[in-house]
Formats: structure tokens, C-alpha cells, sequence
């Protein structure tokens, strides 16, 4: 400690304690960019960054403010009530930002959280047992609201999701900001996929869960097959039990040309973008939609669901469907598949809609909202 801090000339500086057990899963991309900036922006608070120990040696902080903590208390447990209810008391922070709404709800001191969607409390997982379900969501809605009222600040994606959580949870709006995600331009060289050269696809990227609506893209695409049989569908993700129910229908249904990727790294992912006809988002509901955006960004057309923050999020550079209606989304395809003239419309209108969003500035912003929460702004 400076003698400055000793003698009590100065203030002592702040201590924010970031949960980022997230960190290397599905939404930790918001994580990650958020503390990368961070740590350029702010040289005036202590930092103490909440990590699982797999995680601990993915990334190194220069900032010397920034130090991490390792933090074994799993996700939806009575460990993370209890537990790490007991580790957060003990860094004793002035501030606690929990980058999703899981937490524990005994906590009392000054928290922001993240909240990126309410997918998962109207949307079961099949491949979890019906009674795992029956017994998690009502707890998990219950989390929600209590999360959304004990919290100093929420953190959204988007204003769709703050209107939702407003209506859902009762939540007063004035405690909610939108920080606005972004897209990473890929920086990998461009791998082809060999079993594609050559051919016209389109394709999708992303988990199979219930409310991407996988099955009825491929209802789609066996009707778009009728005016366009040499086309190809290309499901991107890592290969899982519903994956393979996809494929077990695929097979079922005789329908040629999907193409299962499993898990695909950054090169050949840029291929993708750089050489689909379109890339198609059939989800039932988003926080953001960020596999959009980054399309956007390497020029695909995008064909998107109207549902839920997309329109938003998309502006004018996607060409949207109703999600219900696999009629509307094959028809809606097939218009960009068979319209130059708007293909490259939408590319153009996608470059530009991607470079309207900054993760620095998402930074900013909750940098921001921090300060506010702790009585310096």
C-alpha cells in the first residue's frame, strides 16, 4: 500500500469482483471482449476476476490492477449458493458484477448483473430428462426476479431484452442499460472444406437447442431442394445428441445435401461466411444474435427470423421470415438465392450494420454503469 493510502491523502481505490465462470462457454465471448477492454480503460479500481481452474491460464492481464482468483463453485448448485456465497463475502469488493443471472441470491452487497436473455426459462433442452426440467425452470424463473430486483444495475444486449425483463420480472426500467454486444472479425486464413468446393450452400451456425428452430430450416430446405436441387445445407456446431436427431430425420427423410460440420474452427468458419449463399437465422428467440452480425461482417447475406431483438439488432441488412412458417422462410431464401440485385444489396447494407457495433464501447458503458452503482458518477 502506497504511503499516499496510508496516510490517508487519497481515497482507497474500489475493488470490483467479476464473476467470468463463463469465460470459455457459449455467451464468454461477452466476457472475454468486456474484460479485455476493461483493463485498457480503467486504472483506477482493483479488480478480482472469479475464474474456474480450467480457465486460468487462458488469458494474462497487463493491467497490474487486474488479478485473478480461482473459483470452483459450479453453476446452478447448492455449492454456488453456500460456497461461493462465502468466497465473494471473503474478497470483501465493493462491487460485484455477475456476468449471468445465475448467482448467489443471499448475496447483499452492491451487484450488476448481465442478463442476456430469458430463453432459458421458456424453452426446455430435450436431451434432459422431462423431470429435470420440471423441477430446474420454476426455480430458475424465480432466480430471474429476485435477481432483477436485488441487483443495483442490470446489464442487457439489446432493448428487446430489457423490455422483456421489465414485463417478465417487474423490474424498473431505470436500473436496466443496454451495453450493445459486437462482432469479431475472424483473423484465421480462409480453409476451404473440401466436400463444398465448388458447390452453391447455404448454412447456419450454432447450438441445435428447441428454440434455434433447426427443424423447420430443414423443412425449408427439403422444399427449397424443389427449385434448387443442387443446393446444400450446412449445419455448423459441435456434434451433440440433438445434433444427431437431426441427422437420424435427415436420413430418415431421404433428404440430400446437409452437410453436419460438427465442431469447425475459426478458417474454416471465415470459408463459410466468405462463400454461402446465405446464411440463414431461423431462431425463435435471441439476446443478440451475434452468429448475424458476424456473418454480416464477412459479407453473407443474411435471411433472418423477425423474432424477437433480431429486427432489431439486423436493422435493414437482413431479409426477414416469420419462424413459424417454413413456407415464408423457404420463400424468403429462394428470393435471395435467385435476386442478385438483392444478395448484394445485403451484403453491402451487412458490412455497414456489423461496423455500427464496438465492444470498446460496450466496455464504456459498463464501465459507466459501475461508477454509477458506486457513487462516483
Amino acid at each position: 500500500m502506497s504511503d499516499a493510502y496510508q496516510n490517508g491523502t487519497l481515497a482507497m481505490p474500489k475493488h470490483i469482483v467479476v464473476d467470468a465462470r463463463e469465460y470459455t462457454t457459449s455467451t464468454g465471448r461477452y466476457m472475454f471482449r468486456l474484460l479485455q477492454y476493461l483493463e485498457k480503460l480503467d486504472h483506477g479500481h482493483d479488480y478480482t476476476i472469479l475464474l474456474k481452474p480450467h480457465d486460468m491460464d487462458i488469458y494474462e492481464f497487463s493491467n497490474p490492477r487486474f488479478k485473478k482468483v480461482v473459483c470452483p463453485h459450479k453453476e446452478f448448485t447448492f455449492d454456488e449458493q453456500l460456497g461461493f456465497l462465502r468466497q465473494i463475502q471473503g474478497l470483501k469488493p465493493d462491487l460485484v458484477h455477475f456476468g449471468k443471472d445465475h448467482q448467489p441470491i443471499l448475496y447483499r452487497g452492491k451487484v450488476a448483473t448481465t442478463m442476456h436473455d430469458l430463453t432459458t426459462a421458456r424453452f426446455r433442452n430435450p436431451a434432459k430428462s422431462w423431470l429435470f426440467y420440471a423441477a430446474k425452470q420454476p426455480v430458475y424463473r424465480m432466480l430471474i426476479r429476485i435477481v432483477a430486483h436485488k441487483s443495483k444495475a442490470v446489464l442487457t444486449p439489446t432493448n428487446f431484452v430489457k423490455e422483456d425483463i421489465v414485463r417478465y420480472a417487474h423490474a424498473r426500467p431505470e436500473k436496466i442499460t443496454v451495453t450493445y454486444e459486437a462482432a469479431d472479425a475472424i483473423t484465421d486464413a480462409a480453409e476451404p472444406l473440401k466436400e463444398l468446393v465448388g458447390k452453391r450452400f447455404i448454412m447456419y451456425i450454432g447450438r441445435p437447442q428447441p428454440h434455434k428452430n433447426l427443424g423447420r430450416l430443414i423443412e425449408a430446405f427439403k422444399l427449397l431442394k424443389q427449385s434448387h436441387p443442387a443446393l446444400c445445407l450446412v449445419l455448423a456446431g459441435k456434434k451433440d445428441v440433438l445434433y444427431e436427431r437431426y441427422a437420424e430425420q435427415v436420413a430418415r427423410e431421404g433428404i440430400e445435401g446437409v452437410v453436419f460440420t460438427g465442431f469447425i474452427s475459426e478458417g474454416p468458419l471465415r470459408w463459410l461466411y466468405e462463400n454461402c449463399q446465405a446464411y440463414v437465422f431461423p431462431s425463435l428467440s435471441e439476446g443478440f444474435g451475434l452468429p448475424g452480425l458476424e456473418a454480416m461482417q464477412h459479407g453473407a447475406p443474411v435471411v433472418s427470423s423477425n423474432a424477437t431483438c433480431l429486427p432489431e439488432v439486423y436493422g435493414d441488412a437482413a431479409h426477414y421470415f416469420n419462424p413459424l412458417d417454413s413456407q415464408d422462410m423457404t420463400a424468403k431464401i429462394a428470393e435471395v438465392l435467385d435476386n442478385p440485385e438483392l444478395r448484394n444489396q445485403l451484403v453491402e447494407k451487412g458490412r455497414a450494420q456489423a461496423a455500427k457495433y464496438s465492444w470498446q464501447r460496450m466496455a464504456e458503458q459498463t464501465l459507466a454503469v459501475y461508477k454509477k452503482v458506486l457513487g462516483e458518477s
